[in-house]
């Protein structure tokens, strides 16, 4: 068979299975990325004319794809959020941005420079790889479609939400702190200041004020004078997706920060639309198609020997950064008092998921600077996202049916990214 008629067909296959996958993903406990991700390792376990998947070799489309998949993730996790912003009301949040986020990456360091052996700045860049939380494969423990707020925007869930939407983007300061040392190591600049003021300072506040902007403006369009809402169906959200994305980066800022906070200005313009919960079904269906490509190609990689690299101290790493880093830096969140048990904050602390946000972290690094041992970053890095599908993918429905069982108690919800008793749309 032709490649690309094979590609077409494994396509079209895969597509069908994140179609009926959903419906069926709560009454087994295992989640569709997980499932789809086991259909990837039968498609290349079977003779077929695939070629090898290397996002070494293809790091621009790596780095394309991923960036994809999660700024409309991102639309997704802002566009659903109910919960108007405070610090009280989101001090769970800020908790895990400012205190879990840091901790995570700080133990992830030592992990990759003391146990594994990579150089300071290959050490950093894995860390800061791993931190977020995915908002592509996490949200079995994210709240469900907009409007659902008053019942269904449990604690644990929108905890997870809007962590996953907001460190992102503070994931970044991280990895281009990673690429300054390796390229001051050929140019002996000294890269602090400069980081500090542009990658830290003008960089995160381009990124908020971007979203801002954008959100407004596209709130105006579509609930304004204009009334866009009644000539599309979810378009604009993708245009506000994009527009947001493109104009922060081509100033400079940082576009993930920019989308989340336009999708959660375009949320906030008026909560109560019915055209919300179109335009988050809509950009659902795209997720749909960046995740099941991306999760292929990761099995894909898999088969082509990307684990090869690995060290004993490597997978030790990857093993305690799902179970020991992220469970341990999490328990801060704990003092939010905003759950009802200590079981609600302790899924918090343990669910930080990592996915695709994961890889383009990597990639973007990788692209930008040439760093030591970039096979064993690629090992590493995939089998901690590969350890985080499997053990969360066959946890989030059992755990989250006991901490937050008002979720549960509606029977089935139509459609979205998952439908059944609780919204699976990662």
């Amino acid at each position: 068979m032709d490649l690309h008629v094979t590609v077409m067909v494994v396509a079209g296959m895969a597509v069908l299975l994140m179609a009926i996958l959903p419906r069926l993903a709560p009454r087994y406990a295992v989640s569709t990325p997980l499932m789809v991700l086991a259909f990837g390792f039968v498609v290349f376990a079977l003779p077929s004319s695939l070629p090898e998947i290397d996002p070494i070799a293809h790091g621009d489309v790596t780095e394309y794809l991923t960036e994809f998949a999660v700024i409309v993730a991102l639309t997704g996790a802002g566009l659903k959020l109910d919960r108007p912003v405070g610090w009280q009301r989101w001090r769970s949040t800020w908790i895990l941005l400012g205190i879990t986020m840091p901790l995570t990456i700080g133990m992830a360091f030592l992990l990759g420079w003391l146990a594994i052996g990579l150089a300071p700045a290959a050490a950093l860049l894995v860390a800061a790889a791993i931190a977020p939380t995915d908002p592509v494969l996490a949200a079995d423990v994210q709240v469900g479609p907009p409007g659902e707020g008053a019942e269904h925007e449990g604690r644990v869930g929108f905890a997870l939400t809007s962590e996953a939407g907001l460190n992102d983007g503070l994931a970044f300061p991280f990895t281009n702190a990673a690429i300054a040392m390796v390229v001051a190591e050929s140019t002996a600049y000294d890269w602090f200041a400069d980081w500090l003021i542009v990658d830290v300072m003008w960089r995160l506040g381009a990124g908020i004020a971007g979203g801002l902007l954008v959100g407004y403006v596209f709130g105006r369009l579509l609930f304004g004078n204009l009334r866009l809402t009644r000539y599309t169906d979810g378009l604009v959200a993708l245009a506000s997706t994009l527009v947001s994305y493109g104009a922060v980066e081509a100033v400079g800022g940082y576009g993930f920060l920019a989308v989340f906070v336009a999708a959660y200005m375009i949320r906030d313009s008026e909560r109560d639309h019915e055209e919300h919960r179109s335009m988050h079904r809509f950009i659902e269906q795209v997720e749909h198609l960046a995740l099941v490509a991306v999760l292929i190609l990761i099995a894909g990689a898999v088969s082509d020997g990307i684990l090869d690299a690995l060290t004993p101290a490597a997978v030790v790493a990857a093993f305690a950064i799902v179970l020991v880093v992220r469970p341990l830096a999490g328990l801060p969140v704990l003092a939010a008092r905003e759950f009802e048990s200590r079981a609600q904050g302790l899924t918090v602390a343990c669910f930080g998921i990592r996915g695709i946000g994961s890889l383009y972290y990597l990639a973007y690094g990788l692209n930008h600077a040439e760093f030591e041992q970039a096979e064993l970053l690629w090992a590493t890095v995939v089998l901690v996202v590969l350890i985080s599908v499997v053990l969360h993918g066959v946890t989030s429905t059992w755990v989250m049916r006991r901490v937050e069982p008002q979720k549960f108690d509606d029977g089935d919800q139509d459609g979205e990214f998952g439908a059944g008793p609780y919204p699976s749309n990662a």
